[in-house]
């Protein structure tokens, strides 16, 4: 259940003599942040301030603290998600949670495949290249699993800028563009001059030596002379997700807002 559906339960409960006063405070002051064990404290009230849920950042944490980060969410939220989960540690972690599904390309975990778009608008999801996949699947799964419709135009890289313009048409329907790309990171630019939406850039670390691990996509990106681009990190396609899907809820929210209606999008 989401917060508002637990404590809409929990003031009926108490209501109805179910559950004493004293056993909905101690369930209710978990609802802001939850510890789990000696090294987290699980923010389930995310969703209320920001839109989405806390996410799982995979690196740096035992497959055993990941279990149960996975477990304690799992009471709060309809799904959860890790992100940078290696196939090694997927492997421990189904032992303990044999229905979580895994991304291979993304490298992302979650306990639940993606739903139905639930959110107006549509993302444009572009790759300049087959070794920039894993950066652009974190991103387009991300998405997916937070509700958003996406459309993937992979290897559209500007060494072959024809790939890029047969899919123009296509390119043109999205409502707001993420643009993944290493080497020299010049895609964004190029696809920020051909379309009237927002466009968020995602360097990565793929390139020869020049390109500093994505230093160079990434300042190519910062400067590009074609406006209306947002830079992310470097590989940060997680982070590119949550900014397109923050656009297109803001644009639904105004929309609504100018036309009200009794139905609540949100």
């Amino acid at each position: 259940m989401t917060p508002p559906d637990v404590i809409h339960h929990l003031l009926r409960a108490v209501a109805a003599g179910e559950i004493s006063p004293d056993a909905a405070l101690d369930q209710l002051k978990h609802l802001s942040y939850e510890p789990v064990g000696e090294f987290a404290r699980l923010d389930h009230h995310r969703t209320l301030r920001t839109g989405f849920p806390e996410v799982i950042w995979g690196p740096g944490k035992t497959p055993e603290q990941i279990v149960q980060i996975f477990t304690a969410m799992q009471c709060h939220h309809p799904w959860v998600m890790a992100t940078r989960i290696e196939v090694s540690v997927y492997e421990v972690l189904r032992q303990s949670l044999p229905a979580l599904q895994y991304f291979a390309t993304a490298r992302i975990c979650a306990t639940s495949t993606p739903p139905e778009p639930r959110h107006l608008g549509r993302i444009g999801l572009l790759s300049a290249g087959t070794a920039d996949l894993s950066v652009a699947e974190e991103a387009a799964v991300t998405a997916e699993l937070c509700g958003f419709a996406v459309e993937r135009f992979w290897d559209v890289g500007v060494a072959g800028i024809h790939r890029l313009l047969d899919n123009r048409a296509a390119i043109a329907r999205a409502d707001v563009i993420i643009v993944v790309a290493g080497m020299e990171g010049a895609l964004a630019s190029v696809v920020a001059g051909l379309v009237d939406v927002p466009v968020v850039a995602v360097p990565t670390s793929i390139g020869y030596g020049a390109s500093f691990n994505g230093l160079a996509p990434l300042l190519t990106m910062l400067n590009a002379c074609a406006p209306g681009i947002g830079v992310v990190n470097i590989d940060n396609g997680f982070g590119a997700a949550i900014l397109a899907g923050q656009i297109l809820r803001t644009a639904t929210r105004v929309s609504v807002h100018a036309n009200p209606s009794p139905v609540d999008p949100f």
